[in-house]
């Protein structure tokens, strides 16, 4: 087996609050630590009820300072909605605190709307595609001393930047670059092997990397049986629901999400999308990880699991790690 590891929404539940959802999370990658996850990464997202993690770098900072061994990190910081200069010194901190253990996950996407994305970047204009390997470029020199200002503490740090992606553009520039390729399965399976084959295809080696290394990110809840693990999913497939609907929210109850009055077509959404995720007791849940990590190819496994209650999903890891017994990096 890969090895494992964590992306945390940090998911707030219907009648919690953030607070509550964040102690979960220092709990969760607490425990993950124990069972030998490998690198756990939080990601950045705006405006969202039911997501507690539009701060990366603080929310790094506490995890890492609450832990001492697990690599912790971005998945990821948007480019698209901070100056470079602001992530090299955030990411440039975090590394001299916590050396050898802080990854600088890049996403190109705002992850939010176009009116909070402004909000943030305090400007009107919106960066485009072509923008973005120029403003990747500019946050990789400060590392290195060679930016348009010095950045301290940046400079001579050395977080480990990982390029994500939805499709065949980062997965190319990640490719070019030499860089480390983390792919958003759990959203995008469709493009999944294609952008994978895209990635190793374009992979040309680089100072920090020899090789091309990919990990992607998929659904997996783990329960006692196949139909609690589907009771314990649907919430957060409603959640998503909502969010396509315009209306986002907190990670309902499951009783709330099955006494949903769902549509024709809403049932059917919620379906496809349960049915792209890995569900079920833990014989299911190892059957449907090995099939995926061999298809697939990759070199690392990263696990996203919403919840309503934290205790759910701080089970479902310890289920998903005694039955597929990640390997220890």
């Amino acid at each position: 087996m890969v090895p494992l590891s964590v992306l945390d929404l940090v998911p707030i539940g219907s009648g919690s609050t953030a607070t509550v959802a964040l102690k979960h999370s220092t709990a969760l990658i607490r425990r993950v630590e124990e069972l030998g996850f490998h690198r756990y990464w939080v990601a950045e997202h705006h405006g969202m009820p039911g997501i507690a993690s539009s701060s990366p770098a603080v929310l790094i900072a506490h995890l890492a300072g609450a832990t001492s061994r697990i690599r912790v990190g971005s998945g990821g910081v948007m480019l698209s909605n901070h100056q470079p200069l602001v992530i090299a010194e955030q990411f440039g901190t975090l590394d001299a605190l916590h050396p050898g253990r802080i990854d600088l996950g890049i996403g190109r996407a705002p992850g939010t709307d176009q009116r909070t994305a402004r909000a943030l970047r305090r400007g009107a204009a919106q960066l485009g595609a072509d923008d973005f390997p120029q403003e990747l470029t500019e946050l990789a020199s400060y590392f290195r001393g060679e930016g348009p200002v010095v950045a301290v503490p940046a400079h001579g740090q050395q977080p480990a930047i990982w390029l994500l992606g939805s499709s065949g553009y980062s997965a190319q520039l990640a490719g070019l670059l030499g860089l480390p390729f983390a792919f958003a399965h759990h959203f995008s399976a469709a493009n999944t092997l294609p952008a994978l084959a895209l990635y190793r295809e374009t992979f040309r080696p680089s100072p920090t990397l020899e090789q091309p290394y990919s990990m992607i990110a998929a659904s997996v809840l783990a329960a006692g049986t196949d139909a609690e693990a589907r009771r314990l999913a649907l919430p957060g497939a409603l959640q998503f629901l909502r969010l396509r609907l315009g209306h986002p929210s907190a990670v309902p109850t499951p009783e709330e999400a099955s006494a949903y009055p769902y549509t024709e077509e809403e049932r059917a959404f919620v379906d496809d999308r349960l049915a792209g995720q890995i569900i079920g007791s833990p014989d299911t849940v190892r059957d449907g990880v090995h099939e995926l990590v061999e298809r697939t190819g990759v070199d690392e496994l990263m696990v996203v699991t919403s919840t309503h209650d934290g205790a759910d999903r701080l089970r479902s890891y310890e289920l998903l790690a005694a039955a597929v017994a990640p390997a220890r990096v």
